[in-house]
């Protein structure tokens, strides 16, 4: 077997949040097929294409393309410190939700309310997205409040020598599995979202702000994506290991 082959072999065993994880480029060939790379990250590439119906060879090439091209440093999230890669997290993806996902919610409500009659899948929406808002309310609190301070004290202690005490760890290793469970529920809640929406085409002759609704909408789903993979894939798995 060349190292080709090999290496293609390897590449197609390993999870899509591994393969994000190393090259964040992957994400794009991931969004193009349609592969859930966030949540549904800990899925082997090779069922990921079985499951979809995918050419895994096709696949496989463009993920190599992508390869190839060097990693911004400020894309190696892999490569960065817990305790950076937390503040990051909280100052960027937390910071866009709290700005947000409160509008997306009253606008979702208000195309409900007028275009209900006509787009009745836009009433289920907006209950969905209701639920989502309020749980992520108590998820962001939950990370910022429990998860990123024990991780960062856990970090520090390992730094400075010192054996973090085995309570911690075990209260961490917990917070980190039903912080994961949220992150599949909210995702799921998101991609049915997307499937009410028909991938978020706008109808014919609605207004400006069922537009905005749809847009906001794949945007919020967009950030999303990004913000469960930094926490499921790399920072969850890093602090795991710790």
């Amino acid at each position: 077997m060349n190292a080709s082959v090999q290496n293609s072999a390897n590449t197609a065993t390993q999870t899509i949040g591994e393969l994000v994880a190393q090259n964040y480029r992957a994400a794009q060939v991931f969004e193009k097929y349609g592969i859930d790379f966030c949540c549904g990250g800990q899925v082997a590439l090779s069922a990921a294409c079985q499951e979809q119906g995918i050419d895994i060879a096709q696949l496989l090439q463009e993920l190599q393309q992508a390869a190839n091209h060097p990693i911004d440093r400020s894309q190696n999230y892999a490569a960065w410190e817990l305790p950076f890669l937390a503040d990051y997290i909280v100052n960027t993806h937390h910071a866009y939700l709290k700005e947000n996902t409160a509008n997306i919610a009253a606008y979702a409500r208000k195309i409900a309310e007028v275009h209900g009659a006509h787009h009745p899948e836009v009433i289920e929406i907006a209950v969905i997205f209701d639920t989502i808002a309020s749980d992520l309310t108590l998820h962001l609190r939950e990370e910022e409040e429990v998860l990123f301070p024990a991780i960062r004290k856990i970090d520090g202690l390992i730094k400075s020598g010192a054996a973090p005490d085995s309570g911690e760890i075990t209260a961490l290793r917990a917070t980190l599995k039903t912080l994961a469970h949220e992150h599949d529920e909210i995702g799921a809640a998101i991609h049915a979202i997307r499937r009410l929406a028909n991938n978020y085409a706008i109808p014919f002759g609605v207004c400006n702000t069922f537009t905005v609704t749809y847009r906001k909408l794949q945007e919020f789903e967009d950030d999303l994506h990004k913000h469960v993979h930094l926490e499921n894939n790399i920072l969850f798995q890093k602090a795991a290991a710790l």
